[in-house]
């Protein structure tokens, strides 16, 4: 957590738009916001930037392809037992008068794995860039502010007058504004 923060707590959502458009109006950078409940418009003023957790899906997606390709090339290439047991031997298995080790019977496990890696380096992608962690302890500036508080936090190193952002926050009906050290 970021240390020297101007942290103001409001009551209600509406108050604390308002002072987020004063203060985003204003210049002045805010450092977080932290709600119980989802609000619309808020990422506006915290200018929050697109993700790019979807290059990293298709990336991860596109590996998972590469390895269902490999791993259809290695039962073409005798690198699996499916070929042994399906062409090889002196009884091959003659299913539904289909071919042995045809192509089309590969795309639900291409589909399958390339799904699979997307899915699972998305999710540890996230947790990386998170830094989210077994054991990390929770990182709160009002204990209320997953309950019933909305909190809202301008980067008291990047301005210059605290006294006059405080007195912004409090202009718009925050209820406690402090200076974090």
């Amino acid at each position: 957590m970021k240390s020297n923060l101007i942290v103001a707590k409001f009551w209600h959502p509406e108050r604390m738009m308002d002072a987020l458009a004063d203060v985003h109006h204003k210049g002045i950078p805010v450092y977080d916001a932290y709600t119980p409940f989802p609000i619309h418009g808020i990422e506006q003023y915290l200018d929050i930037k697109r993700t790019r957790l979807s290059v990293a899906g298709f990336v991860y997606g596109c590996i998972g392809l590469f390895m269902a390709a490999l791993l259809m090339v290695g039962v073409y290439r005798n690198w699996g037992p499916d070929w042994f047991s399906n062409v090889y031997t002196p009884w091959p298995m003659n299913i539904g008068g289909k071919p042995s080790l045809a192509w089309l019977s590969f795309v639900p496990i291409s589909f399958e794995l390339t799904v699979l890696f997307a899915a699972h380096g998305m999710v540890i992608t996230f947790f990386i860039i998170g830094r989210y962690y077994p054991g990390k302890k929770a990182e709160l500036l009002d204990d209320r502010q997953t309950d019933d508080v909305f909190v809202v936090a301008v980067d008291g190193d990047q301005v210059i007058q605290h006294e006059k952002i405080m007195d912004i926050f409090k202009e718009h009906g925050a209820f406690d504004v402090k200076l974090t050290a």
